[in-house]
């Protein structure tokens, strides 16, 4: 062999190798141990400066609105990762140029009637009076996450469905933990809506198809409406401009009409899960277009079905496969990538 023949081999390789690290590179991030403790503010502290930072653009939408959809088309998540001898957390900052939490109010109308706000499209679902939302699933025994991610439980073209697609694996005993922040159910309680997705593959028997809530003892989220649906059930009080778009349990009271037309009452009642669907903690805040988002979660989990509704980071030497999307004052539909991500523990 020539050695121009040769040099110019090698150096073909090498390139291949440099791309095979760096496109690893970009879709990996890595947990750092930290033996700092960090307090969940919304905040970004120093406590961060020691985890290099994974960026991932989601620019995919799963459908068009049939009414129109004038949410985000692109943003980036910066995302980074600690851990201690209990904890993993992660640190999620993305451009949003509105923050949304007027989930379906309630708006007191000249005429002294109440219209709780709405606009569906054909799928049933909002993107107008909604609230800003992310979702990060994770892998626990999914076949085909590894090579699909996220994609390998969204069935988006169901007979007989008229939605945008459902969430379910593929086959049974196959499960994906879903961590849900709700910017308006769950974020002003300090929690992420512990969530899964198993097998489950008919809306008949489950509405939200294969996607279900963790076990729970009790708290959650209800509508806030009266038995007629013509005004709110309850209300703050005294009134909170904090909780404009939810109701608190320090502040919930039977609904009053002491308001003037174009007065707003939550359109949802909130109060803290209790039980495993509790097991992640959080914080948000937006200011001036940008969500922080600050998540806790246990290593391992012990609660009731932990092992089938939980990933469990109980091996450090392992990476673990996970995907993430924004959801953009929308009910369902969401910013995605194509590329499967993965966590790694240093």
């Amino acid at each position: 062999m020539r050695p121009s023949y040769l040099i110019r081999t090698v150096g073909m390789i090498t390139g291949l190798l440099f791309i095979g690290v760096a496109a690893q590179a970009a879709t990996t991030l890595t947990s750092v141990k930290t033996d700092k403790p960090i307090l969940l503010s919304g905040v970004v502290d120093n406590a961060w400066q020691k985890a290099s930072p994974l960026k991932v653009t989601l620019d995919n939408l799963p459908y068009e609105p049939s009414n129109g959809y004038d949410g985000m088309q692109e943003t980036t998540v910066t995302i980074k990762s600690l851990y201690d001898d209990e904890y993993i957390y992660f640190l999620l900052q993305y451009n949003d140029p509105t923050e949304s939490l007027a989930r379906f109010p309630w708006i007191k109308q000249q005429d002294s009637t109440w219209k709780q706000m709405k606009k569906k499209d054909s799928t049933g679902h909002d993107n107008t009076y909604y609230e800003d939302k992310v979702g990060i699933f994770w892998d626990i025994n999914t076949k085909g996450f590894a090579s699909d991610g996220c994609a390998i439980a969204c069935h988006m073209d169901i007979e007989g469905d008229t939605s945008a697609g459902r969430k379910y694996t593929d086959n049974p005993g196959e499960t994906i933990d879903m961590w849900h922040v709700k910017n308006v159910r769950t974020t002003p309680l300090g929690q992420a809506d512990d969530q899964f997705v198993d097998s489950t593959s008919d809306g008949k028997t489950n509405k939200g198809w294969g996607r279900k809530g963790d076990v729970k003892t009790g708290g959650g989220y209800t509508n806030n409406v009266n038995k007629d649906k013509t005004h709110p059930a309850y209300m703050n009080f005294p009134p909170s401009g904090a909780a404009k778009y939810y109701v608190l349990p320090s502040l919930k009271t039977p609904f009053v009409d002491i308001f003037e037309p174009g007065d707003v009452v939550p359109g949802i009642i909130i109060s803290p899960f209790q039980g495993p669907r509790a097991d992640i903690e959080m914080r948000g805040k937006w200011d001036k277009g940008i969500w922080t988002v600050e998540i806790r979660r246990q290593l391992v989990t012990t609660g009731e079905k932990a092992n089938i509704q939980d990933v469990q980071f109980d091996d450090l030497s392992k990476t673990y496969n996970f995907g993430i999307s924004v959801f953009d004052n929308s009910q369902i539909n969401h910013l995605y990538h194509d590329e499967v991500l993965t966590l790694k523990f240093k």
